[in-house]
């Protein structure tokens, strides 16, 4: 593998080092404040000569600022996730509803109560273990549920965001914004609540949030390649941030900063074009910011983008290791080997989640990284640590201790040339370096997998005979590109385009240009009911059947598209 050691060598920490001891000072979830942390990015990025250009869309974001429970004359702090329902004050009696905290970043996102548990909380407050994520906010309300108190797992409260709804609302999205107020308190305060339930005291929640259109600024820089400059790679991370919010997301920011005067300095190196871009909206809008360029510049990312890069909390402290880090199955061999060749790190991946700035999979863009680097699970569990989704593990994550001393120099050294060598290596390469066989393998193995779960239910056999066949085309095609049988231009325009075909089919379950619900999606969503066929009655397996028969057909047709285009190329 190709490495770009003389851009490597120009990274240093003076310039991102500055903006993180600036925004270690500076909030950041306030529209105004946002907008003022957007400043000091231009600002930086022209003191070293980088151009930019700053976009002020409208996006509509909720802001959280205080919550409180009221138990008799006992009031007790809370924290209102962002689109919770404002309110000076719900009453009534609490249900606890169990659940359990989770013990990965690979179920944090899943819901963890039981359905049989969300019977009798109609006119009821539920209470219930865990971080305030949408999915488990949408199913107490639609148990009856006047508001939810979320029990966080440690002494500090976390912010969060309880909406389910991907971006800025459009009109199909609305019935699913919260209408019930939600809050977040701690563990100790948070059992005390739970010995409540089932003594009939009443308890008292309210809510202060401001929501509505606010202007936000998104800067974007352009390092245009010399080859191919209208193709171009995506590095993209928030800069708006819970607090100061230094391990989530300033060191990010600084990645980024840093990324762009490298390449802006090596001008002209690189084939493809990079595209650079900071979001607002994250935080207070579920991705509001990369959603709204998503949808604005939606076709140019269609045609020409070949790859979109998450930045987010690289560059924190005790993070010695690269594991459970987001890629999509075709971008794995390659982040490997930049981690390996970059940091000397041995490095563990998995299926994205449906969270971070993954906001476009629906056009189906290749897709790698989100979180970095993290601290081993030997060391948070010595430190009795539990499980989060930033930081590098530090439990500062989405509180008011994400401060300066999270962020480590030597590590934001390390993981600003990963990520620099990751862009750099894909702007560069001669042949895109996607490795298309290794995914339509793991669709093979979950096809497997879902028809072992379905048994004589649902016969899979036709989208296991169409995994096959394209996975045959694509070993012709990948050896004949080897071989110089097919020009780079031809095979980089079928692995992009293949992109388009089989990252929706694999993340989503919306039409392209949509944007699913940020609730988990399994892998080939439109084939996953098959885990689901036991135990169903007659009348329940006929619907059952009737989905995934409409299901497998459009998992075919998407492959027959796919083993159509890997034709064409020769």
């Amino acid at each position: 593998m190709k490495t770009h050691k003389d851009m490597l060598k120009d990274v240093s920490l003076d310039a991102p080092w500055d903006l993180v001891e600036l925004f270690a000072r500076t909030p950041r979830w306030k529209p105004k404040d946002v907008n003022k942390g957007a400043e000091m990015i231009v600002s930086r990025l022209k003191k070293h000569n980088v151009p930019v250009t700053v976009h002020e869309p409208e996006i509509y974001l909720s802001v959280p600022f205080e919550a409180s429970v009221t138990v008799g004359k006992t009031t007790i702090r809370a924290k209102p996730p962002a689109y919770s329902r404002p309110t000076e004050g719900v009453t009534a009696e609490i249900v606890y509803v169990p659940a359990v905290y989770s013990a990965s970043i690979g179920t944090l996102f899943q819901k963890n109560q039981k359905q049989s548990d969300l019977e009798s909380l109609r006119g009821k407050i539920a209470i219930s273990e865990g971080f305030a994520f949408p999915q488990k906010i949408r199913e107490f309300e639609l148990a009856g549920a006047v508001g939810v108190i979320a029990v966080n797992p440690g002494i500090d409260i976390h912010w969060g965001i309880c909406t389910s709804i991907w971006g800025t609302p459009d009109l199909d999205d609305l019935p699913r914004k919260p209408g019930i107020p939600v809050l977040a308190v701690n563990n100790p305060d948070g059992k005390a609540l739970i010995a409540l339930a089932g003594t009939g005291q009443k308890v008292t929640l309210a809510t202060y949030l401001e929501e509505g259109w606010y202007k936000q600024k998104v800067p974007v820089v352009e390092i245009r390649g010399s080859e191919e400059p209208d193709k171009f790679v995506l590095l993209h991370g928030h800069y708006d941030s819970w607090d100061v919010g230094v391990g989530d997301n300033a060191t990010g920011d600084a990645t980024m900063l840093e990324i762009a005067r490298v390449l802006t300095k090596h001008a002209g190196k690189l084939k493809r074009s990079v595209r650079i871009a900071w979001w607002p909206g994250h935080s207070t809008g579920r991705y509001a910011g990369s959603t709204w360029f998503a949808d604005h510049f939606g076709l140019d990312l269609d045609a020409n983008c070949v790859a979109q890069i998450n930045c987010d909390s690289p560059g924190c402290r005790w993070a010695t290791e690269f594991k459970d880090v987001s890629w999509m199955k075709e971008t794995e061999g390659f982040a490997q080997d930049v981690i390996k060749s970059v940091a000397g790190l041995a490095s563990h991946g998995e299926r994205p989640h449906r969270a971070g700035d993954y906001s476009f999979n629906n056009i189906g863009i290749s897709s790698l990284l989100m979180l970095s680097s993290t601290m081993p699970d030997d060391l948070r569990a010595k430190k009795g640590y539990y499980t989060v989704g930033g930081c590098g593990g530090n439990i500062a994550w989405h509180t008011e201790n994400d401060t300066l001393e999270i962020a480590d120099k030597d590590i934001l050294l390390r993981d600003m040339k990963v990520y620099l060598e990751v862009v750099a290596g894909i702007a560069d390469a001669e042949i895109l370096p996607f490795d298309w066989k290794a995914q339509v393998a793991e669709f093979s193995e979950t096809i497997a997998r879902y028809q072992k779960a379905a048994g004589k239910a649902f016969d899979l056999g036709p989208a296991a005979a169409a995994t096959a066949s394209l996975g045959k085309a694509l070993t012709g095609f990948y050896a004949a590109a080897r071989q110089g049988k097919i020009s780079p231009r031809s095979a980089n325009h079928t692995i992009q385009r293949l992109a388009r075909i089989l990252v929706p089919i694999n993340y989503t379950r919306a039409p392209r240009f949509r944007h699913d619900p940020a609730v988990p999606v399994p892998a080939l969503p439109t084939l996953a009911t098959a885990l689901d066929l036991k135990g169903l009655d007659k009348t329940t397996l006929g619907f059952a059947r009737t989905h995934l028969v409409r299901g497998q057909n459009r998992y075919i047709a998407a492959l027959r598209e796919a083993e159509a285009l890997v034709a064409a190329a020769g």
